[in-house]
Parts: C-alpha cells; structure tokens; sequence
C-alpha cells in the first residue's frame, strides 16, 4: 500500500469554558494557538471583526512527507502530560479530538494506524477527526487544471 503523500495533524480542545491558560497549565503545555469564546479578531484585508464561537487550544506537529500518523501522535503526546486522570477530568468538560489532514498524491493510497497510537488516544478519549484529500486533477503535463 503507498502511503498518503502528506499529513498534518492537530489536537484540538474546545468548549465554551475553556480558559487557555488552565488547559496549558493541566497538561504542562504550551498551545501552537489558542482563544476563549468570545474572542474578537480582525479577519482578511477588510479587516472584518470577527468574533469566536467558542474557545479552543490547539498543539499542532509537525507537517509529514509522506502520511506519518503514528509519529505524528507520538510528537504530541510527547508535549503533554501523561496523567490519565486530567485526560479524564478534560473529556467530562470539552471537546477532544485529534484534527487530520490527509493529502492524497494519486488515486491510490493509504494509512495504516498503529494499535498502539490507537490505544493511546483512544486512553485519553481523544477522537480522531479526519479531512481526506483527493489528488489534484492534472493536465497530463503535471500542471494542475483549473475545473
């Protein structure tokens, strides 16, 4: 089986009460990115105010070539705490789950995920959350086409 061409993965808490910082704090880690509800930003060139539906802390790893999920995985839960008991207390109150990006290169290609990296999320309630993309529609001269 070819492997995906490429992978981006990011675990992803979200609720109405998150407070970044407590999270950042009970998992001994420090967010790729992260907001409370409520939060207002400036979006695009109009400058838009935009305001969040709810609060969120990300940790995203490191982009793979090709598809790596299993040390993916691996480089996340190696930044957060191990504690099984604040996994718990975290998946009573939020929203957890582990947000893919799998590109495709060809028409024919696949993951396989390790029993291990199962058990591993699956013991700290996180869901896997997949996007797959398909390849890209091309030419025949490996320029992509406009559809």
């Amino acid at each position: 089986m070819a492997h995906l061409e490429r992978s981006v993965a990011t675990l992803r808490i979200m609720g109405d009460e998150l407070v970044p910082d407590e999270i950042s704090k009970l998992l001994s880690a420090v967010p790729t990115e992260a907001h409370r509800k409520g939060h207002q930003f400036p979006s695009g060139p109009s400058g838009r105010i935009v305001t969040r539906n709810s609060g969120m802390w990300r940790l995203s790893a490191t982009e793979t070539e090709p598809e790596d999920l299993d040390g993916q995985v691996s480089e996340l839960l190696g930044q957060v705490t191990s504690d099984l008991s604040v996994w718990s207390d975290l998946a009573t109150r939020f929203r957890i789950d582990l947000f893919c990006g799998w590109f495709m290169g060809s028409g024919n290609e696949g993951v396989a995920i390790s029993p291990e990296t199962m058990l591993a999320l699956g013991k700290r309630s996180i869901l896997l959350s997949l996007d797959i993309y398909g390849p890209e529609a091309t030419d025949g001269d490996g320029d992509a086409r406009q559809e």
